[in-house]
């Protein structure tokens, strides 16, 4: 059960993502052990290419958490169960301030969100935000999730390959 609290927190944070300037500068698909289960990596600048490095870096300071929080959300509602896992899941959970904590880690001057499994949800989601305003977020076995949650985060419609 959520707080008010936990939930006005989850709501700040997630209009902190929706005004994030990024831009998806790089994609890369990586091969895995199957063809399901390839890797998708996206390098992102969390910024206007025509910002001054000053305010590169302030972006990073006020947006990254957010920005972080929405990846999270975007790759929790969209994962679903594997293998034993579906015991765990439930259609009608949402990711929490808690499950956000917990994937939270600040390594060599980044800030890392590592999912693998939530609660039955096979996220496998990997996403770094630098200082230096750019990013990445990798994810394994999701397909192209990830360039969905993009175009999400930037208030556009799901993309749609074609028919």
């Amino acid at each position: 059960m959520r707080s008010q609290d936990d939930r006005q927190a989850a709501r700040d944070l997630l209009r902190a993502a929706a005004i994030v300037p990024f831009t998806v500068i790089a994609q890369e698909v990586i091969p895995g052990s199957d063809e399901g289960e390839f890797a998708l990596r996206l390098e992102l600048s969390l910024f206007d290419e025509d910002s001054p490095e000053e305010d590169r870096a302030d972006v990073a300071e006020w947006g990254a958490l957010g920005f972080l929080f929405a990846v999270g959300a975007l790759s929790f509602a969209d994962a679903r169960p594997r293998g034993f896992s579906s015991a765990e899941f439930d259609p009608d959970d949402e990711f929490q301030l808690a499950d956000f904590v917990a994937a939270l880690k600040f390594r060599n001057g980044e800030l890392h969100l590592d999912t693998d499994y939530i609660r039955g949800r096979r996220m496998k989601t990997h996403a770094i935000v630098r200082s230096s305003g750019t990013g990445t977020i990798e994810t394994r076995g999701r397909g192209k999730a990830a360039l969905n949650w993009m175009s999400r985060l930037k208030g556009n419609a799901p993309l749609r390959g074609v028919p």
